[in-house]
């Protein structure tokens, strides 16, 4: 994680422009403080899919599409993504009509891990975790269920701005339960043996993971 205002300020310089749909749920999303994926993720999802080429992907956490349409542009995968948020709901679908995605988009209304729960075994080769952050960890055995063998999983978010290495009395009280379950998290999926994972520091840090 590069705590470097200007690093990151001229990393995002050198970015290549997406698609202007892309840009302008970009600029929306921020001007509603909605969060999407940062930059550096952005453009290391980019590369991973076109790298793995994944056919079947999950994503836990819609918000407004963005993710989801840019997994799209990098690979030709059907995308299964979860939202539980009914006001960003029809936004997201909205964004992915509007890109003429619904063929290879589909957006699942509910809880991630009601959803996840109901889907068979090893239906995905890419997962994106990119949901409320306090359920990681019941989403990890899950998420390592649907996984095919050989499949990737990448966490969004897991070094919480810093916050991870900080004791729970630093933390602010309203957040001492996600601190405490991401640690849990960053533990689990460590030691996962069905898993071979990785952190890597870019955004506000990743875990990636690789099925054995």
């Amino acid at each position: 994680m590069i705590n470097d205002e200007r690093l990151v300020t001229y990393i995002h310089s050198l970015e290549k422009p997406g698609s202007e749909l892309l840009a302008q749920i970009e600029k929306q999303a921020h001007e509603d403080n909605v969060p999407i994926i940062r930059k550096e993720m952005e453009s290391f999802l980019r590369v991973i899919l076109k790298t793995i080429n994944p056919k079947d992907i999950l994503e836990l956490g819609t918000a407004v599409g963005y993710s989801a349409l840019l997994m799209s542009e990098c690979c030709k995968a059907h995308i299964t993504t979860v939202e539980n948020y009914d006001k960003r709901i029809p936004i997201a679908l909205s964004n992915i009509a509007k890109a003429g995605k619904e063929d290879c988009i589909k957006l699942v209304e509910g809880d991630a891990l009601e959803v996840m729960q109901c889907l068979p075994a090893e239906s995905f080769d890419f997962i994106f975790m990119d949901a409320a952050k306090a359920q990681y960890i019941f989403y990890l055995p899950e998420a390592i269920r649907l996984l095919r063998k050989g499949g990737m999983l990448i966490t969004d978010n897991v070094l919480q701005d810093g916050d991870i290495i900080q004791s729970k009395f630093v933390v602010r009280r309203r957040d001492r339960t996600i601190h405490k379950r991401m640690r849990e998290y960053m533990r689990a999926v460590k030691n996962a043996p069905e898993l071979e994972t990785t952190i890597v520091p870019i955004g506000d840090g990743i875990t990636m993971s690789v099925k054995k």
